[in-house]
């Protein structure tokens, strides 16, 4: 893609506007706590305790809206505690150019290291800095800092402190990750009625995971609900393909594929039925014709082999499911019990100081975007700083501030922010601008403007980076103008210092980047090669049977998952980078991954039949889970160093196994299906060298 190509399709994404569900309630009680923290302070201590402490409450707020599955107030108090400290740190050193300087190259590049956190811990430290700004112009002196460092993290206890004893929807995140898991699977229950080998995304599942663990007082209040039912969707997945593939079980057409497809009509209206109730607390109704076709008793007499045991597996597992979803209710079930799926637990904060220490000393590698991204911002903001106060505009905290809140680890997200944020800003400072000169509101007044376009953030902040900077860049006009700060800065002034800003941070990733689109290759190679472990160790049980709920098929299911989705979201940053392909295009990109996808979903067929702990062993599965081990290994080492993937040590095994094939349907039809898919990647990545 080329360069205006690139910035014609970011711009087009930051100035999107997106249609999300609002949350006005929980955005009022956000408004609320600012409102109470601003009134008190003015009435108490005045306008400049007022405008520190108000930061606080509006970043905590900010800081409860992210993605996150930690208790809400953890997260209030955290962004409080931590925007106090860099407040207090900012006064000390404000009024020393050259220690401020250095405390904002420090202090920035920290911030842009928390990113290997996650992106909340990213977001609450680079607020943190921007905040820092624009409180250490404020007329104080050292010895009020701390004085204002404490009123900051007031502002965040408020906000905990509201979000508990007005509580909105409590375990409504996890209710909705656990929600769209079921939903998920119903909608691919659907598809397959239709399309037996269709494809299912396993984002929802690895969502609800990601939501199911716990701190320890959390695991004490968490409704009966959320416990058992993501388990239960893992074991469903499988089942559901394997019932519905013609390879391993019924044939496209005639009487049982009828019946398949009743079934999964049936499974798909009891799946909605338990992610509705789920999703709102409610008592389950499971639909009757549904539970009819359930009970219908010649699902023995229709179905054979693999066929019947997926039948029988799916009505247990979908009994399982009504019963915890809501726990008053009872449906058939079948013998067979799903595996227990013990609570995952969540650090606390102080736990997880050294797992986030670990994972940044993991990016401290010149080829990491988030090290990368760490000396970009840093010199960004500190070069927005000096500009911006060598500039005669004054206020010149507008560029840094731009800068380090629009500045992402990948180049689309940098480039349709700062896009976003200039057009938000113009609107924004425009229309605050225009108020404050024409109405000259006193300080409550403005306390009152400044409160209400806090509320219009957290209420459309999900719905697009430019809406909701629109309201940001408002807040600040009004909130400095308590105490008469800026109130001389005009339109223009404010406009070019954020668009300063915001070219930095453009042209910064233009001069050191992080290209994605180079390391497209590594990451299809890491997704081979654990999706190679994890057939390799579901067929290894086939040979030493230890039943459906195996521990160590778990593993590498997992990691196979957070391989597949790593790859999808570099393909996603790659498609919008204006840098070539250098060896895989994107067609290649596009068919390479259908044919791993179809390789794992093979591979979960065979885990949907495990054979149960102390079944007959089969000794020839020994053989093909070494030989899938050994060529998906060589397949990625070759993959990386641009090589063609040869599958040698397969391709024996299922040569052998044709003259002389196992006593096993399910391993013989596996075998060659694996090497199908593989031979279908070869292809995939050989084409464009063929064709050039």
């Amino acid at each position: 893609m080329s360069w205006l190509r690139a910035l014609k399709e970011t711009a087009r994404s930051g100035l999107t506007v997106e249609r999300r569900r609002l949350e006005p309630v929980v955005a009022a009680r956000g408004a609320l706590g600012l409102a109470l923290v601003v009134g008190l302070s003015l009435a108490l201590f005045g306008p400049a305790v007022a405008v520190s402490s108000a930061f606080g409450a509006f970043q905590a707020a900010i800081a409860t809206f992210q993605r996150s599955w930690r208790p809400r107030p953890t997260l209030a108090l955290a962004s409080g505690a931590s925007l106090a400290v860099s407040t207090f740190l900012g006064y000390l050193t404000g009024g020393h150019t050259a220690l401020f300087l250095a405390l904002l190259l420090f202090w920035t590049f920290v911030s842009g290291l928390a990113w290997a956190a996650g992106p909340t811990a990213g977001i609450i430290a680079s607020s943190n800095v921007a905040i820092m700004l624009v409180t250490v112009t404020l007329p104080t002196s050292v010895a009020t800092a701390a004085g204002h460092a404490v009123m900051i993290f007031a502002g965040g206890v408020v906000q905990a402190a509201l979000v508990v004893l007005l509580p909105v929807r409590r375990w409504g995140a996890q209710r909705d990750a656990l929600a769209d898991a079921l939903a998920a699977e119903a909608d691919y229950a659907r598809r397959l009625r239709h399309d037996p080998v269709a494809p299912f995304d396993p984002v929802p599942l690895m969502t609800a995971r990601s939501a199911a663990a716990v701190t320890p007082r959390q695991a004490r209040t968490r409704p009966a609900e959320l416990h058992g039912a993501r388990g239960l969707a893992e074991r469903i997945r499988p089942v559901l393909a394997s019932l519905a593939d013609p390879a391993v079980g019924v044939p496209e057409e005639g009487p049982e594929r009828a019946r398949v497809r009743e079934l999964l009509a049936a499974a798909a209206e009891v799946l909605d039925a338990a992610a509705h109730a789920i999703r709102h607390g409610e008592p389950m109704a499971p639909p009757p014709p549904a539970l009819a076709a359930l009970r219908t008793p010649d699902t023995g007499a229709i179905f054979k082999g693999p066929s019947r045991r997926a039948a029988l597996r799916l009505t247990a597992l979908l009994g399982d499911v009504v019963e915890t979803a809501d726990p008053g209710t009872r449906t058939p079930r079948t013998a067979e019990a799903p595996p227990g799926h013990g609570a995952r637990t969540r650090p606390t904060l102080l736990r997880l100081v050294p797992v986030v220490v670990a994972q940044v000393r993991a990016e401290l590698r010149p080829d990491s975007p988030v090290l990368r991204h760490a000396v970009r911002v840093s010199a960004v903001t500190a070069a927005g700083y000096l500009l911006g106060t060598w500039l005669p505009f004054g206020h010149g905290y507008w560029a840094p501030m731009a800068s380090v809140m629009v500045m992402r680890p990948d180049f689309s997200q940098t480039y349709a922010r700062s896009v976003a944020r200039f057009g938000g800003t113009l609107l924004g400072v425009t229309l605050a601008t225009g108020v404050v000169r024409a109405a000259h509101p006193g300080t409550y007044l403005s306390a009152a403007l400044a409160v209400m376009c806090a509320f219009g953030m957290y209420l459309l902040m999900r719905t697009g980076y430019a809406a909701g900077q629109t309201f940001v860049s408002a807040y600040v006009v009004f909130l400095l103008g308590m105490e008469g700060a800026g109130l001389t800065q005009t339109v223009r002034e404010r406009v070019l210092l954020t668009l300063l800003g915001g070219v930095l941070a453009m042209l910064s990733y233009a001069v050191y980047p992080a290209w994605e689109t180079p390391r497209l290759r590594g990451r299809l190679a890491d997704w081979l090669a654990s999706a190679g472990a994890f057939a390799a160790v579901v067929t290894a049980r086939y040979a030493d049977p230890a039943g459906p709920a195996s521990p160590d098929v778990r593993e590498a299911l997992l990691r196979t998952r957070a391989a597949r989705v790593a790859w999808q979201e570099a393909v996603a940053r790659a498609t919008h980078e204006p840098v070539r392909h250098r060896g895989l295009s994107h067609a290649a990109a596009e068919q390479a991954e259908h044919a791993l996808a179809e390789f794992g979903r093979v591979a979960m067929l065979l885990e949907a039949h495990l054979p149960e702990r102390g079944a007959p062993p089969v000794p020839a599965a020994a053989a093909l889970a070494e030989s899938l081990r050994r060529s998906t290994e060589r397949g990625a080492k070759e993959l990386r160093e641009r090589g063609e993937p040869h599958w040698d040590d397969l391709r024996e095994t299922v040569t052998a196994w044709s003259a002389e094939p196992p006593d096993h349907f399910l391993l013989h039809k596996g075998a060659a299906l694996l090497l199908e898919c593989l031979d279908e990647l070869t292809t995939a990545l050989m084409e464009p060298k063929r064709s050039s």
